[in-house]
This record gives structure tokens, sequence and C-alpha cells, in this order.
């Protein structure tokens, strides 16, 4: 949910889908070359790693009321309960590392503490659209690695989220003639437009 929420924030505020592309035109006005613009590529994924890590953190601390998170959106939590950070409540009888156990005994509160990375990029997805046309789907991908410490688990766990940012259709130049054989020996068959 913060991961998605810090990618929609950012998106919504900063990213100019015109400015993503550099797109190379010929004296024909044919598109040559599509790529991404490297500066403003980085600037956004920056801004989304930056503000992944500050949603997380602030959550942590909790200082929920600085990320824009409504009640609904949090299940069994609230914003009162997160307003002192990340507290589980663990039974105590899982101290001895026994599942018929597990779930006995009082609850002990526990902070929930993370020690981690946030690793972005941008993701493309090209696929044919008709007669010398592609359509562009370009994803933004987050991975977040994750440490959970608690008292007695220590474990790795990761996230992967990936956004969908925009899609671009490019039209090319549809061609006099189009053949897609049948087979290998099929004879080519040109139709003069003229």
């Amino acid at each position: 949910m913060i991961i998605n929420k810090a990618i929609s924030e950012v998106i919504n505020d900063d990213l100019k889908v015109d400015e993503l592309l550099i797109i190379e035109k010929d004296n024909k006005n044919e598109i040559q070359t599509i790529d991404f613009n490297p500066i403003y590529v980085n600037t956004i994924l920056t801004k989304i790693t930056n503000r992944v890590q500050f949603n997380l953190k602030s959550v942590i601390n909790g200082r929920i009321d600085k990320i824009d998170i409504i009640n609904e959106d949090l299940g069994e939590y609230n914003l009162d309960k997160l307003s002192h950070g990340i507290i589980f409540e663990i039974p105590s009888g899982i101290i001895f590392n026994n599942t018929l156990l597990a779930n006995l005994g009082p609850r002990i509160p526990v902070r929930f503490d993370l020690i981690g990375e946030v690793i972005s990029n941008i993701g493309t997805k090209i696929t044919n659209y008709g007669i010398n046309n592609a359509m562009m789907e370009i994803s933004v991908n987050i991975e977040l690695n994750e440490q959970v410490i608690l008292p007695f688990i220590s474990k790795k766990i990761t996230y992967v989220v990936n956004a969908p940012v925009a899609i671009k259709l490019i039209q090319g130049v549809v061609p006099n003639y189009y053949f897609n054989g049948l087979a290998k020996d099929s004879a080519n068959v040109f139709i003069p437009i003229e």
C-alpha cells in the first residue's frame, strides 16, 4: 500500500509522458528511434525511491500523519495503533519454538523495525499492434528488500511492485504491400499499385 501510494503521488504530480521519451524522426517525418530521456527517468525514479523510503520511515516511527492514508486502507490496523509505530503483539509461547505452544500465553508487544533498500527502474513491454505499429507499455518497477527484525525472528522479505505509467502507440509507415507467407516455399505475389 505504501509503495503504490508513493508511486501514484509522484506520477500524478511530476510525470510528463512527452518528456519521458525522445523520439527522433527523419525528413519524411517517419520515426527513426525512440529512447528514454535518461535525465528525466533518473529524476522520476529518484523521487519515487525517496518517497517510498520516507513513507516507510514515517510509518515505522509512528508519524502516520506524514502520509495521506485513510483508516479503510489499513485493514486490521487503524491510525491510532500506527501512531506508536508498527507494533505486533506476539504470544509468549512462540519463545519455545514449538507449533503447539505458539499461540499460548500472554501477548508481548514488540516494535517492528525494518532494515533494507528500495530499488527502482523503468520497464517496457512492446507488442505488435497492426501493420508496422507497436504499442509500448512503460511501467515503474519497485523492489523493496527488507530485513524484518523481531526479538526472536529475523527474516528477509522482498516485495516487487510493477505499476503501469504510460501506454504509447508508435505508428510506423504502412508499406505498399504486406506479405506474411504461409510456408517457406510460398511464391511471392506482388500487386502493382499503379
